[in-house]
């Protein structure tokens, strides 16, 4: 998932003025700081669960520990894109002991999933992000839907948010089913990798907890976590144009993404993703450095005719979720 190449002189262009401004170079010492301070949180939560011992204010804590979850997986987006390590074996070794045992997702599945989002992101049958699941993101995928799938397709915008909290188990039961697949890489690596979180995660909680506790903090937790990622991950492309293929690279990228506006707060929070435009184009790229670049893309896109998006954190969630009830309205119709 580096940056990818392409011979259209619209991307070349912008690709040689941002290598020159050197944004694609490693940024280690801010990973090695950003990486502390994540440890730092990971830390810190699973020590307040020891010391509150067996209390309902643990719930608290699983709150603390979604939150803490969800930076940790950001923090393995920016491993598996080789923004920390130059190699793809380190960034391989590193990804899998941060997602599976860190997280308790499969760093593999993650990563073919998410290569064939970047490669053609929005497109209705490349893109498995937009794949028609439990919701769904086209109206050709409305046809056909019936019973409780109808149901819940017909109500998505307002199901958005209450059906994240089942994201972090979506995940994981996506993971194991991946593992299952003969085709996949290091299958018994990753298996054994997410075994030792469930282990230690079950362990964890039960020395502490009692099991209606332990029952309450899981369902906290998961929920929060998801909640969080599907918070970070919605702006991005949900309600941008769903392309046909045939675009070039440049465009591709820039008209189906949507960059959200905000402080080094947003920054943080989203995990750099905020600069989405920027992170498709270099994939690569650290994610301090997703800020430097957006000028500089800005100004190229507007200066080739490109559209370029960006909107306000509440306004992209408004123009995902219009999108979502755009989508079921034949649904409602009939």
């Amino acid at each position: 998932m580096q940056s990818t190449r392409t011979t259209g002189s619209d991307f070349a262009a912008l690709n040689r003025q941002i290598s020159e401004a050197g944004l694609l170079e490693r940024r280690p010492a801010y990973y090695a700081v950003r990486g502390a301070v994540v440890a730092a949180m990971f830390v810190a939560a699973w020590t307040a669960h020891f010391l509150i011992g067996s209390s309902w204010w643990q719930l608290a804590v699983a709150g603390f520990v979604g939150i803490a979850f969800s930076q940790v997986a950001l923090l393995a987006h920016d491993i598996a894109h080789r923004q920390v390590f130059r190699t793809r074996g380190t960034s391989a070794v590193v990804g899998r002991m941060v997602a599976n045992v860190g997280v308790g997702m499969s760093y593999g599945w993650w990563m073919e999933k998410h290569t064939r989002h970047h490669t053609n992101p929005n497109h209705d049958e490349l893109d498995p992000d937009v794949q028609p699941e439990v919701l769904i993101w086209a109206t050709e995928s409305a046809l056909g839907r019936r019973g409780l799938a109808g149901f819940v397709n017909r109500h998505q915008a307002g199901l958005f948010f209450p059906l994240l909290t089942l994201l972090s188990l979506d995940l994981r039961i996506s993971s194991i089913k991946a593992l299952r697949r003969p085709g996949m890489k290091r299958r018994g690596l990753e298996a054994g990798l997410m075994a030792l979180h469930v282990v230690a995660y079950v362990t964890v909680l039960l020395v502490v907890l009692s099991p209606w506790q332990a029952l309450a903090f899981f369902a906290v937790h998961h929920a929060v976590f998801g909640v969080y990622l599907g918070m970070t991950f919605a702006p991005n492309h949900k309600g941008m144009p769903h392309p046909t293929g045939d675009e070039d690279y440049l465009r591709k990228q820039v008209l189906t993404s949507r960059n959200v506006n905000g402080g080094w707060i947003i920054d943080a929070a989203l995990g750099g993703l905020n600069y989405q435009i920027e992170h498709h184009l270099f994939p690569a790229m650290p994610t301090p450095n997703l800020r430097k670049a957006k000028p500089i893309v800005k100004a190229y896109c507007l200066a080739a005719g490109v559209s370029y998006e960006e909107t306000s954190l509440i306004e992209s969630y408004r123009q995902a979720l219009r999108h979502l009830h755009e989508v079921g309205a034949p649904l409602r119709a009939s």
